[in-house]
């Protein structure tokens, strides 16, 4: 394999296994904020990337990927280091910070976003290797869901207080740690991580045609071009339009699955394990991933994904009782098909010369999707409170969370029939050859 494509695994490695994953929502209540400004906070990250995406991706395509991928990396150590040394005391004071944070990773995510697989995919195309392509997917979800299974266990534990003293007394330390000292953890471990995606960035070649000389109308005139061969391309706009619904969806669960935890009665040391779990489908799916990709239709495997996601996602608005975990597996699995069959299907149906550029307008539909849903949340969590703001981690707030969740598969389920009956239509949604 060309050596671009083992560091675009290590790099999406090291971008993506962020220890405090399985805390994330809790994280920031923990630290003074409410859900509903969590959500919000979501909210501007996702808008951040909407506005940074396609003039990036563009970019990309015209001045070469590497210069992107390497500036991602820099931005995702700064990002944590405001994270990390964040001041509390102040809740106005530590919400402008943390939307500093959130823009700065969002901007990271739109810089990364496209690039380092294109970078990946046309190395390995101008090997004359491009049908190897899956193996690297296959590759890169059982590296990323080890090391997201690793990240997720030790994360989970360092952020509980309680272990953290025992482990420090049995180590002869005397330390008196409380939640809002062990929230850091996982944020430290992460900005180390941090530096090796920004290292291994570093050491990724630009392929011989990655790059032409920048030119703005160029710029333009390619985001135009690809925005249009995607709306005219009924099996393109699919994948978008399968993608945002799906992505959104289930990524809006997961950014809220530790407050979901807590709702249910889970202990914050096994939230990590959950998450280990979670993850642990990433090394599982890709032998059924490549054979449904070889024996089924897209529609076909969009459809199971789709029925994974309302399974899960019911499922876990349906009880506040600990067996809500159980919601876990089958969104772990559409999850994580969901991510090969995106990236699968649509480089084989898209030309080099826009690839980075179409791949960005798939990131800008679902976190413009994500940005609205997130929205929409906050202020469904605020109408469902009557107007009041209950106090961060508080019963009330957490009685107007789980009521909120139940919109969530009813949203869904709502959007995804539509689009079925439509995408039955596309000779290439039901298996037809797919040239780009």
């Amino acid at each position: 394999m060309p050596r671009n494509t083992s560091l675009f695994v290590a790099f999406r490695v090291c971008f993506n296994a962020r220890f405090y994953y399985p805390v994330l929502a809790v994280l920031f209540v923990d630290l003074g904020l409410t859900v509903e400004q969590y959500a919000l906070l979501n909210v501007a990250w996702a808008l951040s990337i909407v506005l940074c995406e396609l003039p990036l991706g563009a970019l990309g395509d015209q001045v070469g990927r590497r210069p992107l991928v390497v500036g991602a990396a820099a931005l995702m150590v700064v990002e944590m280091a405001v994270l990390a040394f964040a001041p509390t005391g102040d809740p106005t004071l530590l919400f402008w910070v943390f939307l500093v944070n959130r823009v700065l990773s969002g901007v990271a995510e739109a810089a990364a976003s496209g690039a380092d697989e294109a970078l990946a995919y046309d190395s390995l195309a101008d090997a004359g290797r491009r049908e190897d392509w899956p193996r690297v997917l296959s590759s890169l979800a059982r590296w990323q869901g080890g090391a997201m299974a690793a990240a997720m266990v030790l994360g989970g534990l360092v952020y509980d207080p309680v272990l953290m003293r025992d482990v420090a007394g049995w180590l002869g330390l005397d330390a008196d740690v409380d939640q809002r000292t062990t929230a850091r953890f996982p944020v430290y471990l992460t900005l180390a991580l941090s530096l090796g995606a920004l290292a291994t960035a570093l050491r990724m070649e630009e392929p011989p045609h990655g790059k032409e000389e920048p030119s703005l109308g160029e710029n333009l005139r390619r985001i135009g071009q690809a925005g249009a061969w995607i709306a005219r391309t009924r099996f393109a706009l699919g994948l978008v339009l399968f993608g945002l619904l799906l992505d959104t969806s289930i990524r809006i669960f997961l950014t809220l699955n530790s407050a979901y935890f807590r709702l249910i009665g889970i202990p914050a040391a096994f939230f990590g394990f959950l998450g280990a779990g979670f993850s642990a489908c990433g090394v599982l799916v890709p032998p059924l991933a490549e054979r449904l990709v070889a024996r089924a239709t897209p529609l076909a495997n969009y459809a199971v994904v789709s029925a994974l996601a309302l399974l899960g996602l019911g499922g876990a608005a349906a009880t506040e009782r600990w067996w809500g975990v159980f919601a876990m597996v089958p969104l772990a699995l559409g999850w994580s098909l969901l991510s090969y069959f995106g990236s699968h299907y649509l480089n084989a149906a898209t030309e080099s010369r826009r690839r980075a550029t179409v791949l960005s307008f798939r990131s800008l539909a679902n976190n413009l999707a994500y940005g609205a849903a997130g929205w929409a949340f906050a202020l469904l969590m605020a109408s469902l409170a009557g107007g009041a703001r209950p106090d961060p981690g508080s019963p009330e707030e957490a009685a107007v969370f789980s009521r909120a969740l139940v919109w969530i598969p009813i949203g869904l389920a709502v959007l995804l029939a539509p689009l079925l009956l439509w995408a039955r239509r596309g000779p290439a949604m039901r298996g037809g050859e797919v040239r780009p």
